[in-house]
């Protein structure tokens, strides 16, 4: 398959590169610097910005899914929204065939109807990113694209390639000690094989350990 993932140089997105790549798919890799992309086989680099509908329509023509691990800037986090929106925008303008967005664990259910964002326990200086991935959940709702919406675990970070977590739909999968986390690598395996076998398309999902 031709995948397209942009924030390709992120945390996340060079796990999803790197897995999409050991399974023999074409990569696009796009990233606002491309300087730190490997040049290696099934990867073709671009730079872009996410600021431009049109730009991003010629990335992504031809494209059997498009992959957001965007990122916004700690400062302006509704950025996010925004990048949403034109991505939508663009892949409803090329035809691509799917739009798969590296997600937030805020709006996850801690317990029935009350989401990690509601509960309390999120720390003061996550409340703003966790409100602005609900907001851009929200747009690719309303939005009549073929989408798919994938949130880590509480805890997403470096870690091993184990191939052992667990889906769920809107609650936050936690372990028997009530941590809930994933690796970035483990991430990108639950994302890849929803793009090889689409289960939950136009639909949000959850993954942990």
């Amino acid at each position: 398959m031709n995948v397209v993932v942009y924030g390709a140089t992120g945390n996340s997105g060079k796990e999803i590169v790197k897995e999409l790549l050991r399974r023999g798919h074409k990569v696009t890799a796009v990233a606002r610097k491309v300087d730190s992309i490997k040049a290696e086989q099934g990867v073709t680099a671009k730079a872009d910005d996410l600021s431009d509908v049109t730009s991003i329509a010629a990335i992504v023509t031809g494209a059997d899914a498009v992959v957001s691990a965007y990122a916004p800037p700690m400062d302006t986090t509704e950025a996010i929204v925004g990048v949403t929106e034109r991505e939508i925008a663009a892949v409803k303008k090329a035809g691509a065939k799917r739009l798969l967005v590296v997600g937030g664990a805020g709006l996850l259910e801690v317990a029935p109807g009350v989401t990690l964002i509601k509960s309390g326990h999120l720390p003061a200086e996550y409340l703003p990113i966790a409100t602005a991935h609900e907001n851009a959940l929200a747009v690719l709702r309303k939005s009549d694209i073929n989408w798919t919406y994938l949130s880590p675990g509480a805890y997403f970070a470096p870690g091993e390639r184990t191939g052992k977590f667990r889906l769920g739909t809107k609650e936050l999968i936690s372990d028997a000690k009530g941590e809930s986390k994933i690796s970035f690598a483990d991430y990108a395996i639950a994302l890849v094989d929803e793009i090889e076998k689409p289960a939950h398309e136009r639909a949000s999902f959850a993954v942990g350990y």
